[in-house]
């Protein structure tokens, strides 16, 4: 709670006496204000999760557990070291570049299948997961509260963001801090869509894509709008190349290097996440007629998004993203 304060010059002796005394008669001292503001900080936190349950602490949660890398880097923005991550490694190569853990962080297994040995054994006031991990949940109530977040909303994925961030904010007590994280996303989807117009080439569409080896066979998943880097791409004027189906969930398709043909004469952006070690798109595909042939490997307006930049994150690996369209358009 915010204590407003007067400055001692202009109050003159008598009043402040006076006010002194009237503020100790209601117990509203400054020192009992501290003291209010101590236990509103301390005292009981709920919200409501993506399956609509309540979820209620005695005190905001300080020993958190997250099974999702999204969650992970919020409550890192909040303030809110976890004391365990599903996948460390993977966090780092992925997701790490906006939020990274510290040496405290213990590995509680894979995401798809955590250890809930390794979790309760670290004694958590709360573990966070996303809604596609429910068979998890009834286990890990039987000693620590769950709260369960959405991950990602095809129809609006920047609100979906922060109504996550807002239920880790309520269970955490980082009201406050999620609110300045916000403004600070918010400022810089404007920065970006400022730097994009000046650029003067919004009108080149943006093609967005990872891909993945499986033997012999490349697979290429497009970004549609709906997925997050999508609906960034969209919020700050770009459109999107990729009109195709996508999941549903996350807005990715799915297609290949035969698919890409579709491309051949097409003006525009490529940008591609090479997290790992295949280089799909600057090495894998290279020498095959289809993909020479495409108009933007002529043009050699493929860019590369930076190591460990999330495509799934929260509001501080959108800034990146952010930052790497501006960088893209904005020259």
């Amino acid at each position: 709670m915010r204590i407003p304060h007067f400055k001692r010059s202009a109050v003159p002796a008598a009043l402040a006496a006076a006010a002194l005394l009237a503020a100790a008669a209601c117990g509203t001292t400054e020192e009992g204000a501290g003291d209010e503001a101590t236990e509103a900080e301390s005292g009981p936190v709920s919200t409501v999760d993506f399956l609509g349950r309540t979820v209620e602490l005695d005190a905001p949660a300080e020993r958190v557990v997250i099974l999702e890398w999204s969650e992970v880097e919020v409550s890192i923005s909040l303030g809110v070291m976890p004391v365990g991550v599903a996948d460390i490694e993977g966090y780092n190569v992925w997701a790490g570049a906006a939020e990274p853990l510290d040496d405290t962080v213990t590995d509680v297994g894979m995401r798809s299948e955590a250890s809930i040995d390794s979790i309760a054994g670290l004694e958590p006031d709360l573990v966070i997961l996303e809604n596609d991990n429910e068979a998890i949940i009834e286990p890990l109530e039987e000693f620590v509260p769950v709260l369960v977040t959405e991950g990602s909303n095809e129809e609006d994925n920047i609100a979906r963001m922060k109504r996550d961030m807002d239920m880790i904010a309520d269970l955490t007590g980082k009201n406050t801090e999620a609110d300045a994280l916000w403004a600070d996303f918010e400022t810089k989807v404007a920065d970006t869509a400022a730097a994009i117009e000046a650029g003067g080439r919004s009108d080149v569409p943006v093609l967005i894509v990872d891909g993945w080896i499986d033997g012999s066979s490349i697979s290429i998943r497009p970004f549609g709008e709906g997925s997050l880097f999508g609906a960034l791409a969209k919020e700050v004027g770009l459109t999107n190349a990729w009109t195709g189906p996508t999941d549903g969930v996350w807005g990715g398709g799915s297609t290949d290097v035969e698919g890409m043909a579709q491309y051949t004469d097409t003006e525009l952006n490529l940008i591609y996440n090479n997290s790992f070690n295949d280089n799909i798109f600057n090495e894998e595909l290279v020498g095959n007629p289809i993909y020479d042939d495409l108009r933007f490997v002529k043009d050699g307006t493929l860019y590369e998004l930076p190591k460990g930049a999330w495509t799934f994150g929260g509001p501080r690996s959108s800034e990146l993203l952010l930052d790497y369209l501006a960088e893209v358009y904005g020259s």
